[in-house]
Parts: structure tokens; C-alpha cells; sequence
């Protein structure tokens, strides 16, 4: 009788193995939205994501129509507050504490939410941009989130609008009527287009960045995904960078991914709870 495929190892077995590749140090963490979900902060593409039919705002859209940045500003207005409030989980929490013992070495997050900082992660590199963050497209200056809020709360007062979904990026879902009547204000030094300081869909992240992670990928001794899909390029590169380069690449995500094919461990498993185990067995 022909014998089928070897059945996959267990889980435990396979935090045994990624255990043993962290133990070596030198671990550089590329981070999704998976690892935010824990913390209510949804994502595009996994659970929470196929429950939404969100869409996310474009760069081409934003910069091409007034009335499109009043509806993301109306919508951000509200939404943020929930990315705002969000704690880190025990997966971010998990991260620190490998940076702590010196095991992580670098950080490369696809998030926008700050929860690894805010979990104590130093030195992340936030691909994508931060929401706590406000670019003027005139003068290019950048100013703190809240600054932004108070003067839209000063110029809308009175607003109010009932919250339906909240969307990854801080969006939250606004009926039309709410966002006609909601008033932008552009910047307070030049009058500027405001933007948020994120690279949206559609938008290049900026090129030092980008040079500033394939090098933190080459000194990696392994490279650990953890919660993304890498359904874009711009997390997939790093992955096919790592694999070029003969670097070792572990995958914990739940669900599939497109790097799968380039793992030398895949793991698919909550975060949280994972990490939380991991770190237990170093």
C-alpha cells in the first residue's frame, strides 16, 4: 500500500521548532494586522476583515476630491478615537520582552496603531506610517494627531454622528447626511491639504524606508511574520529578500499567506497566546 504525505506536525511541535530558531537571536519581526486584532483593532483581510465589505481609502482618491477628504476626515474624526484608546495584547507585549532580552533585534511593522511602541518595542519601523501623526502635502510639516483633533472639534461644534463599523485604518462608517455636514481644516501654517501620516492604498511607501528594511533584513538571522497575510507587496518583498538571501523565514499567522511557499516554519495559530508560549519556552 502507497504511503500518504507525513501528517503535519502538532502545534506544540511546531512552537518547539520556532522556539529553537528565536533561542539563535538576531530575529527581525515583520508584523500585520493579525497581531492588532487581539487588541480590537480590525483588520482588511483576515477574520475580521472577510466579516466587513470596508474599503480602503486611496491615494489617488484623496488627492483628487474635496469631497472625498471631507468623508475620510469626517469619518477619521470619530473612527481614530478607537485605534486611539486600543491597548497593546499579549502578543505585543510578547515582542517587547524578546527585544528586552535581546533576542528581537529589529522591527518592521505594517501597522499603524503605535501598539508596539506603546507596549515598550523601541526603534519600530512603521512601514506604513503612523495614525498619532498629521503631513501637510504644502510644507510637508508633521504635526501630533491631537492637535489636528482639537481644531476639528473647535470647527464642527454641535457635530454629531452615530458610529455604524469601525474600519483597520480608523475609518468609521458615516451616513452621507453626516459627512455633508462636516467641515475639514487644512493646514494651520500654509493652508495646506492635510493628510494623515500613513501611506495609503495605492501610495508608495517612501524609498529610504524601504532601503532601511531590506538592510535590517539582511543582518537578520531569521526573519519572523507574525499576523500578515502578506497579501501586498510591500510585506512580501522583505520575505522574498530574506529568502534570496538565504535567511531563514517562520510565518505564525492564522490563515495562509502568500509567503508560505518561502517558510521554513509556518505556524497558524492566535497570536496572543502563541507568543505568550513562545517566550515561556526561551
Amino acid at each position: 500500500m502507497q504511503e500518504g504525505p507525513a501528517p503535519a506536525p502538532d502545534v506544540p511541535s511546531r512552537l518547539g521548532q520556532l522556539a529553537d530558531l528565536v533561542a539563535d537571536g538576531d530575529v527581525v519581526v515583520l508584523s500585520g494586522a493579525g497581531l492588532s486584532t487581539e487588541s480590537g483593532i480590525p483588520d482588511y483581510r483576515g477574520e475580521t476583515g472577510r466579516r466587513r465589505r470596508a474599503k480602503p481609502m486611496t491615494y489617488q482618491t484623496f488627492i483628487g476630491s474635496a469631497e472625498a477628504r471631507r468623508r475620510y476626515w469626517a469619518r477619521s474624526y470619530l473612527g481614530w478615537r478607537h485605534i486611539a484608546q486600543a491597548r497593546p495584547n499579549a502578543g505585543h507585549r510578547a515582542v517587547a520582552e524578546l527585544q528586552r532580552r535581546g533576542l528581537v533585534t529589529g522591527i518592521i511593522t505594517q501597522n499603524v496603531d503605535g501598539l508596539h511602541q506603546a507596549a515598550g518595542a523601541r526603534d519600530v519601523i512603521e512601514l506604513h506610517g503612523g495614525l498619532d501623526r498629521v503631513l501637510c502635502l504644502g510644507c510637508g510639516r508633521r504635526t501630533p494627531r491631537r492637535l489636528l483633533d482639537e481644531r476639528l472639534r473647535a470647527a464642527n461644534p454641535g457635530w454629531v454622528a452615530r458610529v455604524g463599523e469601525i474600519n483597520p485604518d480608523g475609518d468609521a462608517v458615516l451616513s452621507d447626511e453626516e459627512i455633508r455636514a462636516f467641515r475639514v481644516v487644512d493646514c494651520a501654517d500654509c493652508g495646506g491639504v492635510l493628510k494623515p501620516d500613513v501611506v495609503f492604498f495605492g501610495e508608495n511607501v517612501p524609498p529610504a524606508r524601504v532601503r532601511d528594511c531590506y538592510a535590517l533584513t539582511e543582518r537578520a538571522g531569521l526573519l519572523l511574520v507574525l499576523g500578515s497575510s502578506l497579501a501586498v507587496m510591500s510585506g512580501l518583498r522583505f520575505v522574498r529578500h530574506a529568502h534570496r538571501n538565504g535567511i531563514p523565514v517562520a510565518i505564525v499567522n492564522q490563515g495562509a499567506t502568500r509567503g508560505d511557499e518561502y517558510a521554513l516554519l509556518t505556524l497558524d495559530a492566535p497570536l496572543g497566546p502563541t507568543l505568550t508560549a513562545l517566550v515561556a519556552a526561551l
